[in-house]
C-alpha cells in the first residue's frame, strides 16, 4: 500500500461515522445505505489526489457525501421505488424515543435534497459558515434556509 492509499484509509476511516450519517439521510434502506457509502467512498478515492485542501477535509468529505447522495436520490425519485423504514437497527432508544425520531426522519425525507442536507449538516452541529461553504451559499443564507425549514417541518402531517 503506497503513501496515498495509507493516507486515503485514515482520511475514511475517521470519517466513516460522517459518511454513513449523511447517506442514511438520504435512504431508509440499509443495503442502499451501504451502497451509498461505498459510492461516496469511491468517488472520494477519484477525487482524493485533486484535493489540495483549499478547504477542511471535512467539509471537502460533506460536499462529495452530499453530491453523491442527491444524485442518488434524484435517479431514485425518478424510478419511484417503494422503500421500507429500518431505523430501528440506528437507534437503541426507548419506544417514544424511537417513535419521535421516526416521525423526524419521515418528515427530513420529504424535504428536497438541499433543504435535507441542510438540516443535516446543521444536525451534525457544523457552524452556519462552515454549512455554507459545503453546499455553496452564505451564512445568512444558511440561516434563512433553516428558518424556512423549521417551519415547514412544524406544518407537516405525521401520516
Amino acid at each position: 500500500m503506497d503513501d496515498n492509499q495509507k493516507l486515503f484509509s485514515v482520511m475514511v476511516q475517521q470519517n466513516k461515522t460522517t459518511i454513513f450519517t449523511v447517506c442514511y439521510m438520504f435512504s431508509k434502506d440499509q443495503e442502499e445505505v451501504n451502497d451509498l457509502f461505498q459510492e461516496v467512498v469511491i468517488r472520494l478515492w477519484q477525487g482524493f489526489d485533486k484535493y489540495k485542501g483549499d478547504s477542511k477535509e471535512r467539509t471537502w468529505i460533506y460536499r462529495v457525501a452530499l453530491n453523491t447522495c442527491i444524485s442518488f436520490d434524484r435517479k431514485k425519485r425518478r424510478h419511484n421505488k417503494k422503500q421500507v423504514y429500518t431505523g430501528d437497527e440506528l437507534f437503541g432508544c426507548n419506544e417514544r424515543d424511537t417513535q419521535q425520531k421516526e416521525i423526524l426522519h419521515k418528515r427530513i425525507t420529504q424535504l428536497c435534497p438541499l433543504d435535507r442536507a441542510i438540516v443535516l449538516l446543521w444536525l451534525e452541529d457544523i457552524s452556519y459558515e462552515e454549512i455554507g461553504s459545503i453546499i455553496g451559499i452564505t451564512a445568512k443564507n444558511v440561516s434563512v434556509h433553516l428558518y424556512r425549514i423549521r417551519e415547514q417541518l412544524k406544518n407537516m402531517s405525521n401520516d
